[in-house]
């Protein structure tokens, strides 16, 4: 055994030999590091350390996984970190509760699952993170990820599938901003250094498919003229009337309709803005809503699908506008009747986005808007359904004064 093992501050007493062979007991090497020989023969390194004023004592793990020069190599690291302050238990323990990126975006979900407007979104951030993600960088631990991995991700789908691409590099970003607020990393690598790296996209985004608003009133003889079902066709034209999201049509309950007001108040929870809506009737809507009524005595749905109890599906106005080749999407007559309120009234464009209930960007702006505008909405509203039904919607409405 060496000499050096029995002095008060021995350094580096210990030798390979010796580790090797020892006899049951206890012998130091030096900066704390210890070696441990039980009555079985195992040896296990162990380090006595004061930590933020504490005695602690670590283990390093067992000989010979862990040589006597790899365990010097960490007890020296551990007494070069306590003596600045830090904690080498601390960062132990983290490294080993380290979440992999997987397990990561699994809380995030969760964490933002309860305010999402529905499930399909939540489903979304699942596909495309196992699909493009999971494989290149799922098993890594969150803190491990860097750029390079983030990148190598996303360029084969870069200028493939741009809209794809641009929401996976959103959601492994925020995945990432969750590990920075965990203290698991101090950076983002799907942030402002990807950006640099990757190449801009040479497509322009596109629209939502629209009709130009002359052509919206043929739109709905040909619905009104189809097989679909008096549901589907009442649900397409109160869609275009109220100018609203289809998911705010096909979920529309009888709670919500206030007919002797003529008014539709759509709840919070069902908006984009998460700010409960009045949308105001024309007639005609009205007329729509008591032909529905009839049909639906019983529904809690004011457009209930062919399943007694369930909505029309996501896909029931699409498939049948591409059946009549109406050259549209349902979300585009809310652009049709946006260009018709702009060159055909002149109404204020306060009031054509309120029609729309678009949120206010601008904070000052918003913070006088405390108006909803709805007599001002039910006027234009009225003139849109009387420009829809005069002569196919040829006749432009009077223009009124601001």
């Amino acid at each position: 055994m060496p000499k050096q093992r029995g002095s008060r501050h021995p350094v580096k007493a210990l030798s390979a030999q010796f580790v090797r062979n020892a006899p049951p007991g206890l012998y130091c090497d030096g900066s704390g590091l210890n070696l441990r020989v039980d009555l079985s023969g195992v040896r296990r390194w162990v380090q006595r350390l004061v930590i933020q004023g504490r005695p602690r004592t670590l283990g390093l793990g067992g000989w010979p996984l862990v040589s006597l020069s790899e365990a010097r190599e960490v007890a020296f690291a551990n007494r070069k970190l306590a003596r600045a302050g830090g904690d080498p238990l601390s960062d132990k323990r983290k490294a080993r509760d380290t979440p992999s990126f997987a397990q990561a975006a699994a809380k995030v979900i969760e964490m933002h699952r309860p305010g999402w407007r529905n499930a399909k979104h939540a489903a979304q951030w699942e596909s495309t993170l196992t699909t493009y993600a999971f494989p290149r960088i799922g098993a890594m631990p969150v803190s491990e990820v860097t750029t390079a991995e983030v990148l190598e991700v996303l360029e084969p789908i870069w200028h493939d599938k741009p809209e794809t691409a641009r929401r996976v590099r959103q959601r492994i970003g925020a995945v990432m901003k969750w590990a920075v607020a965990q203290g698991y990393r101090g950076d983002n690598p799907a942030g402002e250094a990807i950006a640099q790296a990757l190449p801009r996209h040479s497509k322009v985004r596109a629209h939502m498919r629209a009709l130009p608003h002359a052509k919206v009133a043929g739109a709905i003889e040909a619905v009104r003229a189809s097989d679909a079902s008096m549901s589907v066709k009442l649900a397409f034209e109160f869609l275009v009337l109220t100018a609203s999201r289809s998911g705010e049509v096909r979920l529309a309950t009888w709670q919500e309709m206030d007919r002797e007001a003529g008014e539709w108040t759509v709840a919070a929870e069902r908006m984009k803005s998460k700010r409960a809506h009045r949308v105001p009737l024309s007639t005609r809507a009205l007329e729509i809503l008591s032909q529905a009524r009839a049909l639906s005595d019983r529904e809690t749905l004011v457009f209930p699908g062919s399943r007694a109890g369930k909505p029309l599906s996501d896909a029931t106005l699409s498939k049948l506008m591409r059946q009549l080749g109406i050259a549209a999407v349902p979300h585009g007559f809310r652009s049709s009747f946006r260009d018709w309120a702009a060159e055909c009234t002149n109404a204020p464009r306060t009031v054509m986005e309120a029609a729309l209930a678009h949120v206010v960007r601008d904070r000052t702006e918003a913070a006088y808007a405390r108006s909803d505008l709805l007599e001002r909405r039910r006027q234009l509203m009225n003139d849109w359904a009387a420009y829809l039904s005069a002569e196919g919607g040829k006749v432009v409405p009077m223009l009124r004064p601001a």
